[in-house]
């Protein structure tokens, strides 16, 4: 366990790296400060905006892994820019998102966590999640409390779906004992379309695993609150998904998730 401070941070807020819908492990703590588990490390994180001070006490993991973790060496600012240069509407979004950072997450986590979200609500999901952790993941000892990494592809594997079910998954159940199955067969997709053929992964959920679990930052998944956005601030039909993808293609280009993110913090959390 140790304590690490990281300086010189800018472009980067807590509520807007958790809460926007990327990663479902990290919760509000009482010092005002998130609470999470990462790579099988617990941590706690305190960000002093002002000061520009990340401070994190974790159970595991140096200071480059926790860099990287929260993607400190890419400015984000000039992302910002770039967005904006090219498409001026984003701006009120960039603003009000402005400390949104796309974390590094594991690629396999991300996998299951999105099958996980298939037609749920963000508490559910969390719910949901830690379940599976507490049941199948390895314990953590942290500061007096216990917390659970995420379960492990090979142990998965060999869950059978009914006891799977018992955690409230549904018909989820089946998609993440195969995922996993497929996942210690495969690895690490080298193509990012090759998401699409793990078992009951639509575009949408595919588009997310691109961008959290693979980086693909063109990636730009359209749910419905994506498509309330793009109806209202670009007029477009909620079902003409060809349409908003190439949209985003042109106009935000190599940096779609970003903008994704930024517009739906925007609507979910501002408009």
């Amino acid at each position: 366990m140790g304590r690490i401070v990281i300086d010189n941070i800018t472009d980067m807020n807590l509520e807007h790296v958790f809460d926007c819908g990327q990663c479902f492990r990290w919760n509000k703590n009482e010092e005002n400060g998130y609470t999470g588990v990462a790579g099988g490390n617990a941590c706690h994180v305190y960000l002093d905006e002002d000061a520009g001070l990340l401070t994190l006490n974790a159970s595991g993991g140096d200071e480059n892994f926790w860099r990287a973790y929260f993607d400190l060496d890419t400015d984000y600012g000039a992302i910002k820019e770039e967005l904006a240069s090219r498409e001026p509407k984003i701006r009120a979004a960039e603003e009000a998102g402005y400390g949104i950072r796309i974390l590094n997450q594991d690629f396999y986590e991300v996998l299951i966590s999105f099958i996980i979200s298939q037609n749920n609500n963000i508490p559910r999901i969390k719910k949901c999640i830690e379940a599976i952790c507490e049941r199948y993941g390895d314990r953590i000892d942290f500061e007096g409390k216990e917390y659970y990494s995420f379960p492990k592809a090979e142990v998965i594997a060999k869950v059978p779906v009914d006891e799977i079910a018992e955690l409230k998954l549904g018909y989820r159940s089946s998609y993440i004992v195969r995922a996993a199955r497929k996942y210690l067969e495969e690895g690490v997709p080298s193509d990012a379309e090759k998401v699409l053929d793990y078992y009951g992964v639509g575009p949408k959920v595919a588009n997310c695993i691109k961008l959290f679990g693979l980086r693909r930052l063109d990636a730009f998944p359209i749910d419905t609150w994506v498509k309330k956005i793009m109806n209202d601030m670009y007029g477009f039909e909620e079902n003409d998904i060809k349409g908003m993808q190439s949209f985003a293609e042109e106009r935000f280009g190599e940096n779609g998730g970003i903008a994704q993110q930024y517009l739906f913090n925007y609507y979910r959390n501002v408009k």
